[in-house]
């Protein structure tokens, strides 16, 4: 079904060469093309030439080896091709990477012979306006993040759902994520866990000085506008996947929504979303 993947990963310590190395011959095993995205032709000696960003390659699977944070890097890259994402899991949480080395190659060989699920999840634009004119713009998979930078005070912002104001805060800034990135920076801002399948956006304060600011979900369609009031020079900074993106200045407008394509993830036949949480959050499996 697959007969053309590339790999993808970032600069990492051997483990990362091991499971690459392990990928290749069973996907050589079986005749399939293999396109090398440059950081793992790096990690495997392949002379540069060799390499091609995963994007551009056009594969019919990525498979990408690291943690999370790789997998959002992989993810800005290719989901504007609608390529398809399966992981390999070398971080510490692996919410969005299914599969282990270990897994090496009886996991990868089931997934290759059709036995697996796709799910399409949410990536998030952003646009930056100053004085009514685009002065950045990005994506996120996880989140969208608008926070202090380089005071210990508060900032303050305006935030609007579909033109109509919210609320105002002073706080140390605002979430703004999908589901995918409700169980991230979200979950510990005190955050909801959001079902992967709902097309939803959350948005969540970071230590506000109102208490009774609380996180809140609104519809996936919603157009969101964070207006900055601090009026300090650079003590504002817009984040996306904690990738900075443009410092803020006072009246600048962060305009945030749904992008219309979506992320493609590949994972197991037995996939087992709430399962994942159980393993990854230590929730208690002992009958009550």
């Amino acid at each position: 079904m697959f007969k053309r993947i590339g790999l993808f990963a970032r600069k990492g310590d051997q483990k990362v060469r091991q499971a690459l190395d392990a990928l290749h011959a069973c996907l050589a095993r079986r005749g399939i093309e293999i396109v090398l995205d440059p950081g793992c032709a790096e990690l495997v000696g392949a002379p540069a030439a060799a390499a091609k960003p995963i994007g551009d390659a056009s594969p019919d699977l990525v498979i990408v080896v690291g943690g999370d944070g790789t997998m959002l890097s992989a993810a800005r890259a290719c989901f504007e091709r609608d390529l398809r994402l399966l992981g390999i899991n070398l971080g510490r949480l692996g919410f969005l990477t299914d599969l282990t080395p270990a897994d090496i190659p009886d996991g990868i060989n089931a997934i290759l012979d059709g036995r697996y699920t796709e799910q399409r999840r949410m990536m998030l634009h952003c646009q930056v306006l100053r004085g009514g004119v685009s002065i950045a713009a990005s994506h996120a998979f996880n989140d969208v993040v608008v926070q202090k930078w380089n005071t210990a005070r508060l900032i303050a912002l305006a935030t609007a759902i579909d033109g109509k104001l919210l609320h105002k805060q002073r706080s140390d800034g605002l979430i703004v994520t999908t589901p995918t990135g409700s169980t991230a920076y979200a979950v510990s801002g005190g955050g909801p866990i959001l079902d992967p399948n709902l097309d939803a956006i959350g948005l969540v304060p970071i230590c506000p000085h109102t208490l009774t600011q609380r996180p809140i979900v609104v519809a996936g369609d919603s157009a969101l506008e964070i207006a900055v009031s601090t009026r300090e020079a650079e003590h504002v900074q817009l984040t996306c996947d904690g990738e900075n993106v443009c410092l803020l200045q006072h009246d600048d407008r962060v305009r945030i929504g749904k992008h219309a394509q979506t992320v493609r993830l590949i994972h197991p036949a037995d996939h087992d979303h709430y399962a994942t949480l159980r393993a990854k959050l230590h929730w208690g499996t002992d009958p009550c």
